[in-house]
């Protein structure tokens, strides 16, 4: 049985890859922020022996896009220096590493989606950061698979859809950008890719290297915002007007890639997962928190969007 050693075991995809871990029967040690200081080398190299894992998965991260903007020292403590680390301890250790990175390595400047081989050009301090731990990974150890995704969102944590879920609840009018498009990935695909990804490297058949894994179709954060009040509306008969505005029309701290889309394919054609539709997902994890299985009130978080 796979023995994996989780780090960033309290965000929102560390959640979902401890619960479907569970479902599986996979053997799991998840650590979140709390236990342990991803940037320590003695706590790191601590937990890697406490544990003994066939692999290691990081899903921690600092992910303030705005905030890191004014914070680029704690950033780069999270996204540069502390995968770095980790990944030299993997191979000290001689265990196989899964680490999770984003589309805002790159400038979003493409026409079509982005594949593995394109060139990055990170156009604030989240991305620098994060190419800079991708860089960081790379340098330290072979045995490595860094996953790329976008526009994550699921029932844990604090995310755009459960922004909107909130958002829609209070307003009439909701003004959300519309000229920035992705991939929204939903956390329970995943979990399924970095799971699949951890199996394959325990078992010694991966493929090393950086991979693009995001759901599957391609929206503006209008559209996506528009499928979640669409399918809150069928529980709350609540149905505000979703009108667009362009990026222009909501400043923010960060300058956002204008596309974020991700080709996905290489994960497939590698370790046979690929995200069910971003749209169908939507309706899934909106039903999921409005049954009232998950918390449907989170905290405030910066979203491309503008209410009244």
């Amino acid at each position: 049985m796979t023995r994996i050693l989780l780090f960033g075991a309290g965000g929102q995809l560390g959640r979902e890859v401890t619960a479907l871990a569970a479902e599986r029967g996979t053997e799991l040690v998840g650590l979140g922020h709390e236990a342990l200081d991803i940037s320590d080398p003695v706590a790191v190299a601590r937990a890697i022996e406490a544990a003994r894992p066939d692999v290691l998965v990081n899903t921690a991260a600092y992910t303030a896009v705005d905030k890191a903007e004014s914070e680029p020292e704690m950033a780069a403590r999270i996204n540069a220096f502390a995968p770095g680390l980790i990944a030299e301890r993997c191979a000290r250790y001689r265990t196989p590493f899964i680490h999770v990175s984003t589309d805002y390595v790159f400038d979003g400047t493409k026409a079509g989606a982005y594949v593995e081989a394109d060139p990055i050009a990170p156009l604030g301090v989240y991305g620098r950061t994060k190419a800079a731990g991708e860089a960081a990974v790379r340098a330290a150890s072979e045995r490595h698979v860094i996953v790329r995704t976008s526009w994550v969102y699921g029932a844990h944590g604090h995310n755009f859809l459960k922004t909107m879920l909130r958002l829609a609840a209070e307003r009439n009018l909701l003004k959300v950008v519309a000229d920035q498009r992705g991939c929204p990935t939903a956390t329970r695909d995943l979990a399924e890719a970095v799971l699949a990804a951890a199996e394959a490297a325990a078992r010694g058949d991966a493929r090393w290297g950086t991979y693009h894994f995001a759901g599957t179709g391609a929206t503006t954060w209008h559209g996506f915002a528009s499928a979640i009040v669409a399918a809150a509306a069928k529980h709350t008969g609540r149905a505000p007007q979703v009108a667009p505005i362009t990026t222009a029309e909501y400043p923010t701290p960060a300058r956002r890639p204008k596309n974020s889309e991700l080709a996905s394919d290489l994960f497939e054609r590698t370790f046979g997962v690929r995200a069910a539709p971003w749209a169908q997902r939507v309706s899934e994890v909106v039903d999921t928190l409005l049954a009232g299985t998950q918390a449907a009130q989170p905290k405030a978080t910066q979203a491309p969007v503008e209410a009244s």
